[in-house]
């Protein structure tokens, strides 16, 4: 496999006027406008017709992390704003930090922290009726991030915290603040584990009826989880992508989820999102590793692992095998892990056959993950898009794109 390291990113820009980004989503999640990219050619269709032009015995694969209300707004007594946005707990797993019912540890980007000078932040929320206290204390930095102490009164969790008193993330390219419909739009019908500060937005055009149609023609669907972070819209600011560090995101896949696209390799397996993409090529690339070395402790795939353990690649079945075998040495039902995949032109996809997705920004790592799919096509396809009246990024139309 060929190191990407020297891709220019300037090679994957295409020129994107701000009235293209879509700023609010449409009124039926099923109506946006597919383009399907198949077989070398380009045709456009509408989201609910995607059941029929998928292929046949095609397994599904959605990622159902949900999007929490991440950032919180604190007033000082000189009047000042000051915004946590709560990224991920820190040294405690997601699940376990969403059900601490005093006190909790995140990592945190502060806006306006110039004016925060010293000491607690302290609000009030109401919850069922009753008055909590919620009290920050900014710790040390991390990067340009920080470490927040949070407590609160009340014996309520801190999902519960979080629900009411925090905003939900948008992200920065719409240029607005939500609004009262975007907890329910940018959110995926399908969500169900908190941990996002970022919407899987591939997954926004499914709705109850879509998913009737896929049953009625026999499209098997399966759910993972990966955590997106706020590294998602982490730009490429270096001129090659091997100066460009990956951000981690957290990854929840369960074991008879790893059966089960274990069982339906010989047929068409399309991930929908590049967050789906990323877990499911992690998943292989940890059981490589396994294969090397049997006895490692948890799963976690660097940026570059793929181009650096292309000799000992394995068939994708013994891969996943590697893994299954591993969970049942160690006695887990669930793998967590954490992934920093790189995927750009160069990469061998090893599970995937196809990708349904967003129109991603200009030189971002979510392009690049494109092209290595299928190629220089990307930019026809984007081109296409650009001339029929496409509507871009997260709620935006989408792509369905065949390898």
């Amino acid at each position: 496999m060929n190191s990407p390291k020297n891709i220019l990113i300037a090679d994957f820009d295409y020129p994107l006027p701000d009235e293209r980004i879509a700023k609010f989503p449409l009124e039926r999640r099923d109506q946006s406008k597919l383009l399907i990219y198949k077989d070398g050619s380009i045709s456009e269709s509408q989201f609910f017709h995607i059941p029929e032009l998928l292929p046949a015995n095609t397994l599904l694969v959605f990622n159902n992390t949900k999007v929490i209300h991440a950032r919180l707004f604190f007033q000082k007594p000189t009047g000042s704003m000051i915004e946590i946005f709560c990224l991920e707990p820190y040294e405690m797993a997601i699940s376990q930090a969403f059900d601490q019912r005093s006190h909790g540890t995140w990592t945190c980007f502060i806006g306006n922290n110039k004016k925060w000078k010293e000491g607690p932040l302290v609000r009030n929320v109401i919850i069922d009726g009753r008055e909590v206290s919620l009290t920050a204390e900014r710790q040390q930095a991390v990067g340009n991030a920080w470490i927040v102490n949070f407590s609160w009164t009340g014996d309520v969790s801190f999902a519960e915290i979080i629900d009411k008193a925090g905003v939900i993330p948008l992200p920065p390219y719409l240029h607005r603040e939500a609004v009262s419909s975007d907890n329910e739009r940018y959110q995926t019908v399908y969500a169900k584990w908190e941990g996002s500060v970022a919407a899987p937005t591939a997954g926004l055009h499914f709705t109850p009826e879509v998913f009737e149609t896929l049953k009625e023609r026999n499209i098997d669907t399966d759910f993972i989880t990966l955590h997106v972070g706020a590294g998602t819209f982490k730009p490429v600011n270096t001129p090659t992508i091997g100066e460009h560090e990956m951000h981690v995101e957290k990854i929840e896949i369960a074991y008879q989820n790893i059966k089960c696209i274990l069982n339906h390799f010989g047929q068409p397996i399309i991930p929908v999102g590049t967050t789906t993409v990323r877990t499911i090529e992690s998943v292989y690339w940890f059981g490589v590793k396994l294969g090397q070395h049997p006895h490692l402790d948890a799963m976690h795939v660097m940026q570059w692992d793929p181009y650096e353990l292309a000799e000992v690649a394995l068939p994708a079945d013994q891969a996943y095998r590697n893994v299954l075998s591993w969970m049942d040495d160690n006695e887990l039902d669930h793998l967590d892990g954490d992934t920093q995949l790189m995927i750009a032109p160069g990469y061998t996809y090893h599970v995937i056959n196809g990708l349904i997705t967003n129109f991603h920004q200009p030189k971002s790592t979510l392009l690049l993950l494109v092209s290595a799919l299928i190629g220089d096509a990307w930019r026809d396809c984007y081109q296409y898009a650009l001339d029929h009246d496409f509507r871009f990024l997260s709620y935006g139309d989408s792509c369905l794109f065949l390898k």
